[in-house]
């Protein structure tokens, strides 16, 4: 298999497709080649930006920052699934509220007795809410429209990619076996997705490390409810019995859900290591390899401040941002 081209960008998750749409829309003829289009976990995400338990925090500050500002431009527009979302976020416990939180537009304390019960601390802000296969469709579309192309095929090893002046590896929890990166481990998530009974505004809890997660993300029509964070857990099968202690904890928080008919269940491997990877590297042959991959649950969050990265990287032929 060869390509004539430019770049080649392997993986088509939320990361995958947004360095592919960097580097198309930067004039350069770009493939990306992926076993599963879009990618599974990405699919399965919730979600709504914020930085969630990724280092090397400096880069992340500054890669999160940048997805931000891209974010709030989407959301003026409807097609690309992206909305400004006013919610709450909460903690049983008396916490004070991260860094990121506080500099949100709209942010204020909630009250406690404005809190659900249980719930000692809370605060308010604007985010923006991604609906995921929509956005997904989103970036398909305009990587296509900037002249990209989209290959479904699997590469077990980088040695096998197309001839390329560039590999781009941003195959999440595929490193692990493509480029025998034994620090990658997944953090399992499951998400139901129910039929929305009128929500607009999200909730999501401060769980800390716990494998129970509890967010609610209206999406128009729908809900997605979580989650799990099930460490070292690989399995892509929906849990029964996850998914009924999800819902118990949402409707606990919002009774409103009680109402709601399961549409959807999903799930996804968060690609997990010590410190995201966006480093420069070579493949056997000699070709230039930039990896950008182990975003762990904060792949949207980053991908738009990665792939700027990526860019820059490959045009000014930097080193690594970010060691290995």
């Amino acid at each position: 298999m060869t390509f004539q081209g430019d770049t080649v960008v392997l993986g088509a998750g939320v990361v995958g497709l947004t360095t592919a749409v960097v580097l198309a829309e930067a004039g350069l003829v770009v493939q990306v080649i992926a076993e599963e289009i879009p990618g599974v976990t990405s699919t399965a995400a919730g979600a709504m930006w914020g930085p969630y338990l990724v280092e090397p925090k400096d880069l992340v500050d500054q890669w999160s920052q940048h997805s931000l500002e891209t974010f709030r431009g989407f959301a003026a527009d409807s097609a690309t699934g992206v909305r400004a979302a006013s919610g709450i976020e909460a903690s049983r416990s008396a916490d004070e509220a991260p860094d990121w939180a506080t500099a949100l537009p709209g942010f204020q304390p909630v009250s406690r007795a404005d809190l659900p019960p249980g719930f000692a601390s809370g605060y308010r802000f604007t985010v923006p809410l991604i609906d995921m296969p929509t956005y997904l469709r989103y970036l398909e579309h305009r990587l296509r429209t900037a002249g990209g192309a989209i290959v479904q095929q699997r590469v077990p090893t980088l040695d096998d990619a197309p001839e390329a002046s560039t590999i781009i590896n941003c195959t999440g929890m595929g490193a692990a076996s493509l480029v025998s990166d034994a620090t990658m481990r997944p953090i399992r998530g499951q998400h139901v997705v129910v039929t929305n009974p009128g929500l607009t505004d999200f909730f999501s809890e401060d769980t800390g490390p716990s494998p129970d997660l509890l967010c609610i993300y209206p999406h128009g029509d729908t809900v997605v409810l979580g989650g799990t964070a099930l460490d070292g857990d690989g399995s892509l099968e929906p849990d029964a019995k996850a998914a009924a202690n999800i819902l118990a904890r949402c409707t606990a928080v919002e009774p409103r859900l009680a109402q709601s008919t399961v549409v959807d269940h999903r799930v996804g491997l968060r690609p997990t290591r010590p410190r995201v990877r966006v480093t420069v590297d070579r493949r056997t042959d000699g070709t230039p390899v930039i990896h950008n991959y182990g975003h762990g649950g904060a792949g949207v969050t980053l991908s738009w401040g990665c792939a700027r990265e990526v860019h820059r990287m490959l045009t000014n032929k930097q080193q690594p941002a970010s060691p290995a």
